[in-house]
Protein backbone atom coordinates (compact mmCIF):
# COMPACT_ATOMS: atom_id res chain seq x y z
CA UNK A 1 0.00 0.00 0.00
CA UNK A 2 1.35 3.42 -0.99
CA UNK A 3 1.98 6.25 1.45
CA UNK A 4 0.80 9.76 0.59
CA UNK A 5 3.28 12.60 1.10
CA UNK A 6 2.41 16.27 0.83
CA UNK A 7 4.01 19.55 1.67
CA UNK A 8 5.48 22.69 0.20
CA UNK A 9 8.72 23.57 -1.45
CA UNK A 10 10.05 27.10 -1.67
CA UNK A 11 12.16 28.14 -4.66
CA UNK A 12 15.36 29.58 -3.18
CA UNK A 13 17.34 30.23 -6.36
CA UNK A 14 16.57 30.59 -10.08
CA UNK A 15 18.85 30.97 -13.10
CA UNK A 16 17.19 30.82 -16.53
CA UNK A 17 18.92 31.47 -19.84
CA UNK A 18 17.68 31.23 -23.43
CA UNK A 19 19.45 28.80 -25.73
CA UNK A 20 17.34 29.45 -28.82
CA UNK A 21 15.38 32.51 -29.90
CA UNK A 22 14.18 32.66 -33.52
CA UNK A 23 11.42 34.75 -35.02
CA UNK A 24 8.29 32.65 -35.45
CA UNK A 25 9.48 29.90 -33.08
CA UNK A 26 8.94 29.50 -29.35
CA UNK A 27 11.77 30.78 -27.18
CA UNK A 28 13.67 27.85 -25.62
CA UNK A 29 15.37 28.23 -22.24
CA UNK A 30 17.27 26.19 -19.67
CA UNK A 31 16.55 26.90 -16.00
CA UNK A 32 18.47 25.75 -12.95
CA UNK A 33 16.90 26.26 -9.57
CA UNK A 34 17.10 25.24 -5.92
CA UNK A 35 14.34 24.54 -3.39
CA UNK A 36 13.78 23.96 0.29
CA UNK A 37 11.16 21.26 1.04
CA UNK A 38 8.96 21.08 4.15
CA UNK A 39 6.15 18.79 5.17
CA UNK A 40 6.38 15.04 4.55
CA UNK A 41 9.55 15.79 2.55
CA UNK A 42 12.17 17.66 4.57
CA UNK A 43 15.31 18.72 2.74
CA UNK A 44 16.79 20.44 -0.28
CA UNK A 45 16.22 20.15 -4.01
CA UNK A 46 18.28 21.06 -7.07
CA UNK A 47 16.64 21.01 -10.49
CA UNK A 48 17.34 21.55 -14.16
CA UNK A 49 14.50 22.28 -16.54
CA UNK A 50 14.04 22.85 -20.28
CA UNK A 51 11.27 25.30 -21.16
CA UNK A 52 9.48 26.25 -24.40
CA UNK A 53 7.61 29.57 -24.46
CA UNK A 54 5.02 29.80 -27.27
CA UNK A 55 4.04 33.19 -25.79
CA UNK A 56 5.16 35.55 -23.02
CA UNK A 57 2.47 34.18 -20.70
CA UNK A 58 2.78 30.42 -21.19
CA UNK A 59 5.39 27.68 -21.33
CA UNK A 60 5.74 23.93 -21.29
CA UNK A 61 8.62 22.33 -19.40
CA UNK A 62 10.39 19.07 -18.59
CA UNK A 63 13.19 18.30 -16.17
CA UNK A 64 14.73 16.47 -13.25
CA UNK A 65 15.04 17.41 -9.60
CA UNK A 66 17.43 15.81 -7.12
CA UNK A 67 15.93 15.78 -3.61
CA UNK A 68 18.20 15.18 -0.61
CA UNK A 69 16.71 14.82 2.85
CA UNK A 70 13.98 12.71 4.42
CA UNK A 71 10.68 11.33 3.22
CA UNK A 72 8.80 10.42 6.37
CA UNK A 73 11.34 8.53 8.51
CA UNK A 74 13.56 7.56 5.55
CA UNK A 75 16.72 9.59 4.80
CA UNK A 76 18.61 9.70 1.52
CA UNK A 77 18.16 11.15 -1.94
CA UNK A 78 16.05 10.51 -5.03
CA UNK A 79 15.50 11.95 -8.49
CA UNK A 80 12.10 13.26 -9.60
CA UNK A 81 11.31 13.53 -13.32
CA UNK A 82 8.63 16.07 -14.17
CA UNK A 83 6.70 17.65 -17.01
CA UNK A 84 4.18 20.44 -16.92
CA UNK A 85 2.99 23.82 -18.05
CA UNK A 86 3.11 27.40 -16.86
CA UNK A 87 -0.02 29.38 -17.78
CA UNK A 88 -1.21 32.68 -16.36
CA UNK A 89 1.53 32.73 -13.73
CA UNK A 90 0.78 29.25 -12.35
CA UNK A 91 2.99 26.21 -12.92
CA UNK A 92 1.44 22.73 -12.72
CA UNK A 93 3.40 19.53 -13.20
CA UNK A 94 3.24 15.79 -12.81
CA UNK A 95 6.31 14.00 -11.47
CA UNK A 96 7.54 10.52 -10.75
CA UNK A 97 10.50 9.00 -8.97
CA UNK A 98 13.13 7.85 -11.47
CA UNK A 99 13.39 4.05 -10.94
CA UNK A 100 16.57 3.05 -9.14
CA UNK A 101 17.45 6.65 -8.15
CA UNK A 102 16.85 6.32 -4.40
CA UNK A 103 19.91 6.24 -2.12
CA UNK A 104 20.37 5.48 1.57
CA UNK A 105 17.09 4.68 3.28
CA UNK A 106 15.26 5.86 0.11
CA UNK A 107 16.70 2.99 -1.96
CA UNK A 108 13.87 1.17 -3.75
CA UNK A 109 11.40 4.08 -3.54
CA UNK A 110 8.93 4.53 -6.38
CA UNK A 111 6.00 6.87 -6.77
CA UNK A 112 4.06 9.54 -8.64
CA UNK A 113 2.55 12.91 -7.81
CA UNK A 114 2.81 16.51 -8.80
CA UNK A 115 2.90 20.13 -7.77
CA UNK A 116 1.13 23.45 -8.26
CA UNK A 117 2.86 26.80 -7.78
CA UNK A 118 1.50 29.43 -5.45
CA UNK A 119 2.70 32.89 -4.57
CA UNK A 120 6.27 34.08 -4.09
CA UNK A 121 7.94 30.89 -5.34
CA UNK A 122 6.08 28.42 -3.10
CA UNK A 123 4.72 25.16 -4.57
CA UNK A 124 2.35 22.65 -2.97
CA UNK A 125 3.33 19.07 -3.82
CA UNK A 126 2.13 15.49 -3.42
CA UNK A 127 3.77 12.12 -3.94
CA UNK A 128 2.16 8.70 -3.54
CA UNK A 129 5.09 6.37 -2.87
CA UNK A 130 6.09 2.91 -1.76
CA UNK A 131 9.23 0.83 -1.53
CA UNK A 132 10.03 -2.20 -3.68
Amino acid sequence: MADHAKGTYQVTGWDEKPYQEQDGSPKLTRARFTNTFSGDFDGEGAAECLMAYPSDSSASFVGHQVFTGSVGDHKGSLVLQYSGAWVGGVAKAQWSVVPGSGTGELAGIKGTGGYVSGENGACDFTLDYEFE
